[in-house]
């Protein structure tokens, strides 16, 4: 995350994408391929399919093992959530002296897109690998899977906050992850049968990452634009509403120096005006966050040790009629 804030990206998606892209590269190129190659392999560059394909169904039994610790504990500390719960606790001993603090200390922060979608790409990657290479691995990756669905819905419905709302921009980013796993299996496939009795089939092989790739592009060139430009009907309508507010707004007068800098613009009230307009339209249109099922817990039942147990809930205040 500091990196990409280094790198400019200002808003919390565009950071959590960034970083979940690093983040990715780093878990296929440390847990991935670093547990599966070895310096030799880097030696015999002639030679790299093959090792690939001999070092991948005799790295089984490490990625199963790396599945149950890793992946079913994080679902399960997921669950329990030990370290919000912790951090309650103690702000609630030391720090909380009004019922505003209690719900500060409660707050159990937003889904961390830049760590958790990553990681869950990467157990989809070990999954594709293996599913024609070594497939006793399937059943601890469905499991996994299975366990996640059910976990992250409820998290995501009734626990974490929502902080913003970025239109399914998520989704090229996935899409390409998914990708680059179906294209690392196939080449893993292809290094597997080279060294087996059907060599002969390997260039058959080829044409497996090549339609992939092409695929990837046609989906790009198809559907990309929609995540990062307004399609024509978000477009119409935001013209009309723009019509209905300001009549007499002259669009063709706006855009004329709309992208001049300010300090050329000089001082004409009737720019300023229309800015003006402008800006409070894309004040007025601004979307806002989808609501959840999470209820606010203001009111919990553990009093704080700073106000004891005489500090009254809302309800009561209310009902009292005391400030």
């Amino acid at each position: 995350m500091i990196m990409s804030k280094f790198e400019g990206f200002i808003s919390l998606s565009s950071l959590e994408r960034r970083s979940a892209t690093r983040y990715y590269i780093f878990l296929i190129i440390n847990v991935f391929l670093g547990s599966i190659l070895t310096g030799a392999a880097f030696e015999q560059l002639n030679s790299f399919t093959k090792t690939i394909g001999v070092a991948v169904p005799m790295k089984a039994t490490f990625f199963i093992t790396y599945i149950m610790v890793d992946g079913w504990a994080g679902i399960a500390g997921e669950v329990l959530m030990l370290k919000p719960l912790v951090l309650y606790h103690l702000k609630n001993f030391f720090l909380v002296k009004t019922e505003k603090d209690r719900e500060e200390a409660m707050n159990p922060g937003s889904l961390g897109f830049h760590t958790g979608e990553p990681r869950i790409q990467l157990y989809f990657l070990l999954g594709l690998v293996y599913s024609t290479v070594t497939p006793v691995l399937l059943p601890f990756i469905v499991i996994f899977f299975a366990f996640a669905f059910v976990v992250f819905r409820h998290q995501i419905i009734n626990v974490y906050n929502q902080h913003y709302e970025s239109g399914a921009a998520f989704w090229p980013d996935v899409h390409g992850r998914v990708i680059t796993a179906l294209v690392i299996s196939q080449l893993a496939l292809m290094g597997l049968m080279s060294t087996k009795e059907a060599a002969q089939s390997t260039p058959f092989l080829i044409a497996l990452p090549v339609l992939t790739i092409w695929f990837h592009r046609f989906c790009n060139g198809r559907h990309k634009s929609a995540f990062v430009k307004y399609p024509l009907q978000e477009a119409m309508m935001k013209d009309t509403l723009e019509r209905a507010r300001d009549p007499n707004f002259n669009l063709k007068a706006y855009l004329q120096s709309a992208y001049v800098h300010p300090v050329f613009k000089g001082d004409n009230e009737d720019d300023e005006d229309d800015e003006d307009n402008l800006l409070s339209g894309k004040m007025e249109t601004e979307s806002v966050l989808v609501p959840t099922k999470r209820q606010s817990r203001r009111n919990t039942p553990v009093p704080s040790k700073m106000s004891g147990g005489s500090s009254p809930s809302l309800p009561e205040e209310v009902k009292s009629g005391e400030p």
